[in-house]
């Protein structure tokens, strides 16, 4: 099959090497000229140091080229970029084509979830996948075991990215709670950049315990109020997710919070980063979803304080501390396997 890759960062061309290794005829997309040429000439991409792209992934700014007869899609961009890069696809891609949405993060300007975009885009009848879980890119490429989810409303649409991405090195589950999983892959970024100041802080294991554990249950109780079931959180896409990058040395988005807690301004954090860092979109998202749907998110609260308004980080953790006592089941003691 024809898999084309729209998007050749790390994590874009990752999935292409997984693509080519699986045997399909790949293609990678970059929009930049330079940055495809470089990639072209050298066979590596600069955020993927010592990982060979093999000859026969073809890599191309062509984005007509790139769709035509093409058997699906893969969509790796920004989350900012997500709509436009569907947009200009729209007319080029086949009826039988599947979309799979490979970016992780919500709409910063809409707070719409990508599936919701792409559906729009390609209409309702599309074939239209999410893919997520514990996946850095570094890993990946270098055929490190891992595993992620892909969903889709259709199961059968989700059964054909398996059978696009699965292989020796690399297990996928399916699922059609995208609501679920695609919330997972965004807000675990706000939750990890919130692990990464508090390291840079200084703070301690006990601390970046009861964050992501109380991050958690922010975002599966986001998730069950939007549609989605809250054992997706407890799975690949929510916990997985939340624990490789708020632990990893690969994620970014830790990174550029363990500078902000050392005192560096949020702008400078995420141009030293040097790429994309999605909780800072993602804080912004999650904050008006809370907003519009009655959940109380404390933490992605206070992130957004931090990341938008100036906060002081140490009087953002303050803050919660000193929130008044509650029980750790407020909304009924749900366990995480049953709604």
């Amino acid at each position: 099959m024809k898999i084309s890759v729209f998007g050749s960062g790390a994590w874009g061309t990752a999935i292409a090497l997984l693509l080519y290794d699986n045997g399909h005829d790949t293609v990678l997309w970059s929009k930049f000229s330079a940055e495809a040429e470089a990639i072209r000439v050298a066979r590596e991409n600069p955020l993927l140091r010592g990982v060979e792209i093999p000859g026969g992934v073809v890599i191309t700014t062509d984005m007509k080229e790139a769709a035509r007869g093409a058997d699906g899609v893969v969509i790796a961009v920004p989350s900012f970029a997500v709509r436009d890069t569907a947009e200009a696809l729209r007319s080029e891609v086949g009826s039988g084509c599947v979309i799979i949405c490979a970016s992780k993060g919500i709409e910063k300007d809409t707070s719409d979830l990508f599936s919701y975009i792409l559906k729009g885009v390609f209409g309702d009848d599309a074939p239209v996948a999410a893919v997520s879980g514990p996946t850095h890119a570094e890993e990946v490429s270098r055929r490190i075991p891992g595993a992620c989810v892909a969903a889709s409303d259709e199961i059968r649409v989700a059964e054909r990215v398996q059978d696009l991405l699965m292989n020796e090195y690399f297990r996928v589950y399916t699922s059609t709670d995208v609501v679920g999983v695609e919330l997972g892959a965004a807000l675990k970024n706000v939750i990890a950049l919130s692990a990464g100041i508090c390291d840079g802080l200084g703070f301690g294991d006990n601390t970046l315990a009861m964050l992501m554990t109380r991050g958690l249950a922010e975002m599966a109780e986001l998730c069950v109020r939007m549609g989605g079931r809250k054992e997706t959180l407890a799975g690949l896409a929510g916990l997985g997710d939340l624990i490789v990058t708020c632990m990893s040395q690969h994620s970014r988005n830790r990174r550029a919070g363990v500078l902000i807690g050392k005192g560096v301004p949020v702008q400078e954090a995420m141009k030293e980063v040097g790429a994309v860092v999605e909780g800072y979109y993602a804080a912004k998202a999650a904050r008006e979803l809370a907003s519009n749907t009655g959940v109380e998110m404390p933490i992605c609260n206070e992130a957004y304080k931090v990341l938008y308004e100036g906060k002081d980080p140490l009087s953002a953790i303050k803050g919660l501390m000193g929130r008044s006592g509650k029980s750790e089941h407020a909304t009924g003691g749900e366990s995480w396997v049953t709604r």
